[in-house]
């Protein structure tokens, strides 16, 4: 096992990795490789293996224990790798993460119970403290489920009274609620963006990094977003949000997980297929992709 990384030693840009499928619905492991590397070579920070852009909601647990297997031997302890936890019980989550033993990961991302329930806060609190007595891996909680949506109160009182829970992935588009986050949490707790269109502003408002799907697939433009902001050139990092927003919009779509792998081709990455009933990227939206991802790219070419 290669040495793995604190907490406090993932931020910045950390891409969910798209799953390539063949189409025969299994894992392109190879074409799994090139994404890994093309991410690493783009600069960005850390990975995400079996997220939500790895349609980690589809994947069967042997499954979600290869795509991380796989990750890990590609970044080579380079850089930290966090797997994505995506199960519907307490105890269908605490199987996943025992399947994942043995393999080099820094932080489980971990989504609240859900299907259609919302659950009171009480039994949000013991699910996560029965996930982290099973486990000695940081988890972060992936607040991404509307009708499970955790508010800051409740996120802030799992970090807590469960030690093990060391951060929030904040999803949604819900800015306030990721700056009430940030004021009210301590110095050790990790509050990661994945508001896609508003990126430039949760980078501002001191975000400690961003697990989102614009960052796996325009991960070079948002390593520039992230170093612009940080050195303070804030006309720079204005400028490329809104070329980046435009790429955004391009993408949102029920299949935009589809749609992410389409702009990943468009830079020469193999992502293969998407697991069905998940549509591809239809004609006229490749179109609105290619045109938003070109204006993206005179931007990158002349800052070169």
């Amino acid at each position: 096992m290669t040495k793995l990384f604190s907490p406090g030693q993932i931020q910045g840009i950390v891409p969910p990795l798209v799953t390539p499928f063949d189409a025969s619905n299994e894992i392109d492991e190879s074409s799994l490789r090139a994404v890994v590397k093309f991410m690493i070579s783009q600069g960005v920070h850390g990975l995400v293996a079996g997220g939500s852009s790895g349609e980690g909601f589809a994947l069967e647990t042997d499954e979600l224990r290869r795509i991380v297997d796989i990750s890990a031997q590609e970044a080579q302890g380079r850089l930290p790798l966090v797997a994505g936890v995506i199960a519907n019980s307490t105890r269908g989550t605490i199987r996943r993460i025992r399947a994942l033993e043995g393999l080099d990961v820094s932080a489980l991302q971990v989504t609240p119970a859900h299907y259609i329930y919302k659950t009171d806060d009480a039994s949000m609190i013991r699910h996560f403290q029965e996930i982290a007595d099973a486990t000695d891996i940081p988890i972060l909680i992936y607040n991404v489920i509307p009708w499970n949506y955790l508010s800051p109160s409740l996120i802030l009182r799992i970090m807590r009274e469960v030690p093990g829970v060391v951060g929030v992935k904040q999803s949604a588009g819900d800015l306030k609620a990721l700056a009430d986050l940030l004021i009210a949490a301590h110095p050790q707790d990790r509050i990661y963006a994945a508001v896609d269109s508003l990126l430039y502003p949760c980078m501002a408002l001191g975000a400690h990094g961003v697990i989102s799907m614009l960052t796996s697939t325009a991960p070079g433009a948002c390593v520039s977003l992230w170093n612009a902001v940080r050195r303070g050139d804030h006309d720079y990092a204005l400028t490329l949000h809104q070329r980046l927003l435009r790429l955004w919009n391009a993408m949102y779509a029920d299949n935009r997980v589809a749609l992410a792998k389409f702009t990943l081709s468009l830079q020469g990455v193999p992502t293969g297929h998407t697991l069905r009933p998940i549509p591809p990227a239809s004609p006229a939206q490749q179109q609105a992709i290619r045109e938003a991802w070109e204006n993206l790219q005179e931007m990158m070419e002349a800052a070169r």
